[in-house]
């Protein structure tokens, strides 16, 4: 099981790849700042939200249900805080 943090981590990585882009560059195409994804992608971001995940989708030309159509988010752990 992995988290949800570690999960989207995951998924960002993975489309960037699949795409031929950087990270930066996806930024640059979602309107988010690299410093936030940076702090997403390095994990020091615990809380990206559904809202910055889509803008993520718009900058990759994805939906919301393709971005999170992974295993990586079929047996998330449980987070209670």
């Amino acid at each position: 099981m992995t988290d949800t943090k570690t999960a989207v981590r995951a998924r960002i990585l993975e489309l960037c790849a699949q795409r031929g882009i950087t990270v930066n560059r996806l930024a640059t195409l979602s309107g988010v700042t690299q410093s936030t994804l940076n702090n997403i992608v390095s994990g020091r971001n615990n809380s990206a939200t559904v809202a910055t995940i889509k803008k993520f989708c718009d900058g990759l030309d994805i939906t919301l249900r393709e971005f999170f159509d992974d295993p990586a988010f079929d047996d998330l752990e449980q987070e209670v805080k």
